[in-house]
Order: C-alpha cells, then structure tokens, then sequence
C-alpha cells in the first residue's frame, strides 16, 4: 500500500502515477488517496476529462461505485487556472486527456502541488496509452495495480475488448471489456465462450 512521504511542510510538489487494466483499482486507489489528504486537511481538487460521461458530469466513480465530486475538463491546461491555492490535485482517465498533460502537471508540481494520476498504461491493442507513457517517465512515485483475468484468475494486465470497434477510444465497462492476463489476452476470442453468439469479439492484434 502506497503511504505518502509527508503531508505538512512539504517545500516542493511531486507526482504520483497509479497504472493498470480496466478493474484493477486504478480509480479506487486514487479516491483513497485523495480522502486522505482531505483527512490531513489539504486542499484537494479532482479533475478528469469531459469525454468521459459514463457516471454523469460531477463525479469519479470507481468500479465499486466508491466516488467523489470531481470537475470536468476540456483541455490539460485547465489545471494550471483551476487550482490556486490547491494542496493536492487528483487526474482521472489520465489516457484520455492531451498530450500537454505531462508538462502541465510538471508545472503544478514545481508549485508545490502533490499530483495524483490514474489511468490506463495500455489500451485495448496492448500499446502504450496516450500520455501516460510519458507520465510514468517523470513521475517521483509509480504504483501498478492489477485486476484478476476473468479466465484464469491469475493477474490481469491488459484491457481485452469484447466488441468489434477498432477506435482507440471506445467508453464501457463490462460490457464492453475484460481484464485479462499476458496469456489469455493473446489467446484472444477463442475463450469467451459466455458472450452472445451475435457479440462480435476483438482479437488482439
């Protein structure tokens, strides 16, 4: 479990990168964080991208229906208006934002800012996930979490998609998504054998 350096007197910021599949915990980790530094009496603002809709506009909601009031926006630069006077930031679906991403939350980092990312590390393909490739790079503080592979049971890395859509970006949950490990995602269709006959599968490719 990720305990953090310190909370009072800090003299500069830093960042923290918390990565993994779909269900692994991402979102939850971040919540847990983030009410703890509400606990130590920080100031936290919690941010995530406007294209993600699917618990509504006001709200970061882990798979476990765990959430906190969050606001959404547009663009990455948002960050540096929005958050004067800020202890802590928190950036959900990180993957989904702009590639200025990494600078700006360098630059609320040099304000003495704590920030707290989660996202994707890899999309459905298996390949590196919009900007957090770069994230991981220069974050002070990296947390991988994993899901179980609903196959096998052993660690879920990857993100195995259920439908046919070959856009990068396709919101959904278990509907549309399974974690998977190593082995059973490149085994691809051929072990669901729960879906309806008229799902099309994604094959990794």
């Amino acid at each position: 479990m990720f305990l953090e350096p310190h909370f009072k007197g800090q003299r500069s910021g830093w960042i923290e990168v918390i990565c993994g599949s779909m269900f692994s915990g991402k979102t939850e980790e971040l919540i847990r964080r983030l009410k703890r530094a509400k606990i130590a009496n920080q100031k936290v603002e919690i941010f995530h991208p406007k294209i993600d809709t699917r618990y509504g506009d006001s709200k970061v909601v882990s798979h476990d229906a765990n959430y906190i009031l969050s606001t959404p926006i547009d663009h990455s630069s948002q960050l540096l208006d929005l958050t004067d006077g800020v202890n802590v930031v928190g950036v959900d679906e990180a993957q989904f934002f702009d590639e200025e991403l990494v600078e700006n939350v360098q630059k609320l980092a040099l304000r003495g800012i704590r920030v707290i990312v989660a996202g994707l590390d890899m999309d459905f393909r298996g390949q590196p996930f919009g900007p957090m490739p770069q994230l991981l790079a220069v974050a002070e503080y990296i947390t991988k979490v994993h899901a179980i592979c609903q196959h096998c049971g052993n660690l879920a890395t990857h993100s195995y998609r259920l439908t046919a859509d070959d856009k990068q970006v396709v919101l959904g949950e278990k509907d549309r998504y399974e974690a998977r490990c190593r082995t059973c995602y490149h085994m691809g269709n051929i072990l669901d054998l729960r879906t309806e006959p008229s799902v099309k599968k994604t094959a990794p490719k």
